[in-house]
């Protein structure tokens, strides 16, 4: 349902409504590239050049061609329809930043958790706090170009989701790709309140 407002002329001006989705994951899991993948805008990004200082800080093991790294949030948008827009939330990956994550989730729907089968554990926090916290959430597993390859039932059973939880592939460079993961998303809250789940 949208809501309405008046400019100053007295016009009415219809706003969307705008649903939020955090997108969350361990360090390198690929959320700033999603994000800009999704994006229909030029993204929101606080990257920042890892430096010397984050040497003993930042575990790039795995990672290590990465040269930086998120501070504060990333922020795209997509637009539905005329009435309906998803802004999409990429977190921090690094516990040091956790701080942000209460005020990132407000409100929101609910999340994707990015997950790195090169560095699966560090998906763990990210799961822990949607769970804690009953923000529903899917699991995508980001297909890097050299990381292993699991089944989807040998990353369940890794992570211990619980068998309601979505658990999808996904390619964070692929736009297609990251809507599916989204309408995974979408389709997982509509179950959870008992709505009818919308056609993709």
């Amino acid at each position: 349902m949208d809501s309405v407002r008046y400019d100053r002329d007295g016009t009415r001006v219809r706003i969307p409504l705008a649903l939020k989705i955090l997108i969350a994951g361990g360090f390198g899991a690929g959320k700033t590239t999603l994000v800009s993948a999704l994006s229909e805008v030029r993204p929101l990004q606080t990257e920042e050049v890892l430096t010397g200082a984050g040497i003993g800080v930042d575990d790039t093991s795995g990672v290590e061609g990465k040269s930086t790294t998120t501070v504060a949030m990333d922020f795209g948008r997509i637009t539905i329809n005329e009435d309906l827009q998803v802004y999409l939330f990429g977190t921090p990956g690094q516990d040091r930043f956790w701080f942000l994550w209460d005020e990132l989730a407000f409100g929101a729907l609910g999340a994707v958790v990015l997950a790195d089968t090169r560095r699966l554990a560090d998906c763990f926090p990210s799961i822990d706090y949607f769970e804690q916290r009953n923000i529903p959430f899917v699991v995508g597993v980001n297909c890097f170009d050299d990381g292993r390859r699991f089944s989807l039932d040998s990353v369940r059973q890794a992570l211990d989701l619980d068998p309601e939880v979505p658990l999808v592939f996904c390619d964070a460079r692929d736009r297609q790709s990251g809507k599916l993961v989204l309408i995974s998303l979408v389709e997982h809250v509509a179950r959870q309140r008992g709505e009818p789940v919308p056609v993709a």
